[in-house]
């Protein structure tokens, strides 16, 4: 990780730098992108982006006060069902242990939003998945996460944006300052951009995540 160019809010993540790290339930393993704090426990932060490799069914582990996205990125994907707890049965969703919903992740770049103390259990297609995970900690921060595809245009403003090349390799201005290319796992963080224009080449595809702190 290192700032780059003559922007000094602009940091550059190269994917090959991830430490991989087992999940919290033993089910996976996660590289950790950023997160605020940084090195935070997942007890802590504010808002953390992650990469993970899911390599078994089962359940997802809680996360209370926590609004998660969820983002497809390589394997054949997974289904998450969404498990009926107290309230859902007591209003009559569906009968206790029962599944209420069910997200399909089953084409890349496919999103799922959940919050983290609904009860999930993960189905795989076919095989094990790699997905985005981004866990916003609720009443602290609001996320966004969008897909560019290929050559486009934007205005950003945020607190902090995170562009991570999902797929390909594209190459990104700011402004009238070209960031080095971006490969299949690099990021771009990009702390307080106030209105700064954002231009993307090449034919890869980026998810731009923005983040707001609550005031």
């Amino acid at each position: 990780m290192a700032d780059v160019g003559s922007l000094t809010n602009v940091t550059l993540i190269r994917g090959a730098d991830l430490v991989a790290a087992p999940w919290k339930n033993g089910g996976g393993v996660t590289r950790e992108v950023a997160a605020v704090p940084e090195q935070a426990g997942l007890d802590s932060f504010v808002w953390r982006v992650s990469i993970a490799d899911v390599a078994q069914a089962g359940p997802f582990s809680r996360f209370a006060g926590i609004d998660r996205t969820l983002v497809l990125l390589s394997g054949a994907g997974m289904l998450l069902d969404e498990i009926a707890g107290p309230e859902r049965v007591a209003a009559g969703e569906a009968a206790s242990g029962g599944v209420v919903k069910t997200h399909a992740l089953t084409q890349p770049l496919d999103i799922a939003r959940f919050a983290g103390e609904t009860p999930i259990d993960a189905r795989l297609v076919d095989g094990a998945t790699r997905d985005f995970n981004l866990m916003v900690r609720r009443g602290a921060a609001r996320g966004e996460v969008d897909v560019w595809r290929g050559a486009t245009q934007h205005v950003l403003s945020a607190d902090v944006v995170l562009l991570y090349c999902a797929d390909g390799a594209v190459a990104v201005s700011l402004g009238d300052w070209a960031a080095p290319p971006l490969a299949t796992g690099d990021t771009l963080r990009i702390n307080a951009p106030d209105a700064l224009h954002c231009a993307v080449q090449g034919t890869g595809a980026l998810l731009a995540i923005r983040l707001h702190y609550e005031r």
